[in-house]
């Protein structure tokens, strides 16, 4: 069992920066950020996997930047010009093995969620 803890959310005005972090306890052939903000369903942010290859959501692409440090097992999600829409629960996902769907389908591991809001 991978062990997933998320760390980096917050409070930021609209255009402002954040970094999240997903520190994982084993190995991981793909990792992902997803997002749940109130009364809407989780959706996929973005991912990355074995090899480098990332994903993003339409909704993020060109404002968000997956990375992974593979020495320290830690996920990161640089999220820029935010806007108020981002605001939700992100929770950082992993797949053991590797996928052939996309945003490490079907996810193995999740973590506990770190909130980020983003006000207007």
């Amino acid at each position: 069992q991978v062990q997933l803890v998320e760390s980096g959310g917050g409070s930021v005005q609209a255009g402002g920066s954040l970094r999240l972090s997903c520190a994982a306890s084993g190995y991981t052939s793909c990792m992902g950020w997803f997002r749940q903000a109130p009364g809407k369903q989780r959706e996929a942010v973005a991912y990355i996997e074995f090899g480098d290859t990332t994903g993003y959501a339409d909704s993020v692409k060109d404002r968000f930047i997956i990375s992974k440090d593979n020495a320290k097992n830690t996920l990161y999600l640089q999220m820029n010009g935010l806007k108020p829409e981002d605001t939700a629960m992100y929770y950082c996902a992993a797949r053991r093995y590797r996928s052939a769907y996309s945003f490490c389908a079907p996810q193995d591991y999740w973590g506990q969620g770190t909130q980020v809001t983003v006000s207007s």
